[in-house]
């Protein structure tokens, strides 16, 4: 039985993105090649910055279509709590954490292979999540995760209120 929680891993082309996506999605390209020119594999959507809650969730999901994740790179500044491990589906996670504010979560499959998605805020509207994603799956895009994010309208924290 599936986790209703667990983040939805959607092989979707870029201009399907926009009819598919909510918070706790995870956005990725299933495709490896040597010759990298995009800047991002994908695109995760977390509902908080509750790391101990959102990452299980997306290491199972990534872990079904990816095989064995083996670290994590985070943006410290971006996360609550972040530990130096966690123990996710029995496997030992690594998480890496560094104050650098790059929007991106790394992940490391195996001794070398490493996807880097960008992290959509918990605060994003749909529209702008939706279109954040669909430029981070695509396979030729350069521009880099902040951008994206300062493109559709979306900061790194939530807007005041």
């Amino acid at each position: 039985m599936s986790d209703p929680a667990a983040p939805r891993v959607t092989r979707l082309p870029p201009g399907a993105v926009r009819r598919a996506v909510e918070p706790g999605t995870a956005v990725v390209r299933l495709e490896t090649a040597h010759d990298r020119k995009g800047v991002l594999d994908g695109a995760w959507w977390p509902r908080s910055r509750d790391i101990a809650a959102e990452l299980p969730t997306l290491i199972a999901a990534l872990t079904e279509h990816f095989g064995p994740v083996t670290r994590v790179g985070l943006d410290a500044r971006a996360w609550d709590g972040l530990p130096t491990r966690m123990i996710i589906d029995d496997r030992v996670i690594h998480v890496d954490s560094f104050p650098v504010g790059d929007d991106t979560v790394l992940i490391t499959r195996g001794d070398q292979d490493h996807f880097s998605l960008l992290v959509i805020p918990p605060h994003a509207t749909p529209d702008a999540a939706r279109t954040a994603m669909a430029e981070a799956v695509r396979a030729d895009n350069i521009t880099e995760a902040e951008q994206i994010l300062i493109h559709t309208g979306t900061g790194r924290s939530a807007p005041s209120t």
